[in-house]
């Protein structure tokens, strides 16, 4: 499967955003999982949430929960990260991933994850 994720820009804290992971090759459906992952400067990517496509169950990490929700677009084979009361510590490049199968107690490892998108940049000023 290929994936390009898109939507980044330039906002303000406490505004919306939503990033789009297009699916190419294979259905969202058919995917074991599909997940969010950030990155700035210096540190380490870091996991954003999940999409377990086969039960419809998402998971989002602490430090974003209430805020982002995922969600998918089966007719556009999308799955989306919706952002919104966006901080400023936010910021950074935003990158999809996907696996065939779901890796139990592993989905928020970067290395399990062999399909990747380029990543999308979010700026947050304050």
């Amino acid at each position: 499967v290929q994936l390009q994720a898109s939507g980044g820009g330039l906002v303000q804290a406490g505004d919306s955003l939503r990033l789009s992971c297009a699916a190419s090759g294979r259905t969202i459906s058919s995917l074991g999982i599909v997940s969010w992952f950030r990155q700035t400067p210096g540190r380490e990517r870091e996991f954003v949430g999940y999409l377990r496509p086969g039960l419809s169950r998402t998971y989002l990490t602490d430090s974003v929960q209430g805020r982002f929700t995922i969600s998918r677009d089966n007719a556009r084979n999308t799955v989306n990260l919706h952002m919104n009361s966006l901080k400023p510590e936010d910021t950074g490049v935003y990158f999809c991933a996907a696996r065939y199968n779901f890796p139990v107690g592993a989905y928020a490892r970067v290395d399990i994850y062999s399909n990747w998108g380029q990543g999308t940049q979010v700026t947050v000023s304050s």
